[in-house]
């Protein structure tokens, strides 16, 4: 009696045992992925993040002490930052509505049946191959009037009224880097979409045309409520990328001329490896991060009550 009294208690924690191993196993697979991004994303951001409440500049050996929120109240009097704000917000919203426009309506010709398409196809996808520093100096190149042709185009289309090299004119350095950008970034919105349009049904189309709806009304009631919810996250992704993508800009202007394209990321860049103050980069890249996180709530509501309403 007393042999099976013992015994009852071991094989209730058996299946006790088993349900815990049960629910453990997938995070035992998954703890390698688990310490992995722990190591490589969140100590560094962590890490950075508490450089925004230090003082941490590289040549002051006395350096590195809390100093709480003095960072941020002289970020709220620096005009440069104000500027690179502003300029963030032309550069990333020229740069998404233009990649997302000429992406759009490559997506739609690419959707079309043709001979070559696949090779077309494959075409697109050339700009995104190239990497972002090279594709910098080619196109600062091209924009220079002594070696490229860009110059002497546009003053024969009127658009200047002389051969000059607009990434030095201060009220039209900006478009240098957007037109870059965009030629960079439309194959991801091209390939994307279209990906999008392939997944809508065809018998949809078929049923409009046969109801007498013209090209437009099926654009509108057919082709973008089916994209939407791909808008919106693709959109999303592309304004986080570039708001925080500052490459193009550091190769063709380094932020001049008279700061007149220097963003966020850039002064974040200036700031952490020009003046060595990384508390005060980290301050700003903070402050960057707060509002991309805010903007992406935000879309991702937005594309929530899309689906729903759907």
């Amino acid at each position: 009696m007393s042999s099976f009294s013992s015994a009852a208690p071991a094989m209730s924690r058996k299946p006790m045992l088993r349900r815990l191993a049960t629910s453990a196993e997938p995070w035992l697979y998954s703890a390698p992925v688990l310490v992995l991004i722990v190591t490589v994303m969140m100590v560094p951001l962590v890490l950075g993040l508490s450089y925004a409440f230090r003082d941490v500049q590289l040549l002051n050996p006395f350096s590195g002490g809390f100093i709480g929120l003095e960072h941020f109240k002289t970020l709220s009097q620096d005009a440069a930052f104000y500027r690179a704000l502003k300029n963030t917000l032309w550069w990333t919203g020229a740069s998404v509505f233009l990649q997302f426009f000429f992406g759009l309506v490559l997506a739609l010709l690419l959707d079309k049946p043709f001979a070559g398409r696949g090779i077309a196809q494959a075409l697109v996808f050339l700009p995104w191959a190239v990497p972002t520093f090279l594709a910098g100096l080619n196109w600062a190149w091209l924009f220079n009037p002594v070696i490229g042709p860009l110059p002497y185009w546009m003053t024969s289309l009127g658009m200047l009224s002389a051969p000059n090299n607009i990434l030095a004119d201060p009220h039209l350095a900006m478009w240098g880097p957007i037109i870059a950008n965009v030629w960079w970034g439309i194959p991801f919105f091209a390939i994307t979409l279209l990906a999008a349009l392939q997944a809508i049904p065809r018998d949809l189309y078929e049923a409009a045309s046969i109801d007498g709806a013209s090209p437009l009304q099926r654009f509108t009631s057919i082709t973008l409520p089916f994209l939407a919810p791909t808008i919106a996250i693709t959109v999303l992704l592309r304004t986080v990328w570039i708001a925080n993508f500052a490459d193009l800009i550091i190769v063709m202007t380094n932020g001049g001329p008279a700061d007149r394209t220097q963003i966020v990321a850039s002064y974040i860049f200036t700031q952490a490896f020009k003046r060595l103050d990384f508390g005060y980069a980290s301050a700003i890249a903070l402050v960057l991060l707060v509002l991309l996180l805010a903007y992406s709530m935000l879309i991702v509501i937005m594309r929530q009550r899309l689906i729903e309403k759907d």
